[in-house]
């Protein structure tokens, strides 16, 4: 079995950012909007760097306008994760897209995303939950509204809440209200750091919201300390290394720092961050560290083991992730 073949966990996936390129082309033009800017000449997403690709994200996201768009989204994103061995994803959800913070409206949203999940559940084997999560640039104001949102629908599916968005954006203590209205509802806490502002925002993430996992956070590389401390805590890191080459994080696959974090002991898993624009999936990721690292199929199966154990998810659904991820007997 090619390591791309093995059932995979993944616990970093916009729901927005998985949106084939033809699909959001097809929505455009049923709603007869001009959208050619935001593609290249071969219909993949067009942006200059993360700024921008914030930009075109923002201006593919404008055409996802209703609940039934959500669920014929939410079925394509479903689809390409399982074509590639995904069984267990936890996917962002913002409400900011998804009614504009209106709690009435975020349930009908909410609602059309689970029905579609439950039919892909059914039809590919794939189970998704969702973690919402306010965008960073949008300010702390409207991360309240959010985390409202998501308290208010916290349980068996909504089972987790983070941050994204530009992270040299404001400071993240400033969201630490927000959390703990995500905390005392029961929901996990992750947090995108690490990508951008280094070493310190890792460390700022920690201390202000108190996560169990960071989303990236590959940057606490260069803090020795910080590296120490997440292995001690046993925070999970949400590596996505294909979106950090794309980006500019790395310049290439060899120089990514997810193998020294793991020989140093943090605990690792990995994820595609933004498919589509990133020109990747989850075979692929796969691939790609195999090629570089050496990685062989018992490092992906711990890889995953360790992923499946950080889900925000209920004891009963980790149970049922653990046992598909082991070989067959």
């Amino acid at each position: 079995m090619s390591v791309a073949d093995l059932p995979k966990v993944e616990l970093h996936l916009h729901l927005e950012g998985g949106a084939p390129p033809a699909f959001i082309r097809g929505l455009a033009a049923e709603k007869d909007e001009d959208l050619s800017r935001i593609f290249n000449a071969d219909g993949s997403y067009a942006y200059r760097d993360f700024w921008h690709f914030l930009e075109v994200y923002e201006a593919a996201t404008s055409v996802l306008r209703t609940p039934e768009d959500y669920h014929r989204l939410t079925l394509a994103v479903l689809e390409e994760s399982a074509a590639n061995g995904v069984v267990y994803s936890e996917t962002f959800l913002s409400p900011d897209f998804c009614g504009g913070r209106d709690l009435g409206a975020w349930r009908e949203y909410l609602a059309a995303i689970r029905e579609a999940a439950d039919i892909a559940e059914r039809t590919d084997g794939i189970v998704l939950r969702g973690i919402v999560t306010p965008i960073r640039h949008f300010g702390p104001d409207k991360a309240r509204e959010t985390a409202r949102c998501a308290a208010e629908t916290a349980g068996d599916w909504v089972t987790g809440f983070g941050v994204a968005g530009d992270e040299k954006s404001g400071e993240l203590q400033d969201f630490a209200y927000a959390f703990d209205m995500a905390r005392e509802a029961g929901l996990g806490i992750t947090a995108h750091a690490g990508e951008w502002r280094g070493p310190d925002e890792v460390r700022a993430a920690l201390d202000a919201l108190r996560p169990s996992r960071i989303g990236h956070g590959v940057r606490a590389v260069e803090d020795d300390r910080l590296v120490d401390r997440l292995a001690e805590d046993g925070i999970v890191l949400e590596v996505c290394p294909g979106s950090n080459v794309v980006l500019g994080v790395y310049p290439d696959w060899p120089s990514h720092p997810i193998e020294s974090l793991r020989k140093r002991g943090v605990t690792v898993t990995v994820s595609t961050d933004d498919p589509p624009f990133f020109h990747t999936s989850m075979r692929r990721e796969y691939d790609r560290l195999a090629e570089t690292f050496g990685w062989e199929e018992d490092d992906f199966r711990q890889i995953n083991r360790d992923a499946a154990r950080a889900a925000f998810c209920d004891a009963e659904t980790r149970k049922a992730v653990l046992e598909r991820l082991e070989p067959p007997t």
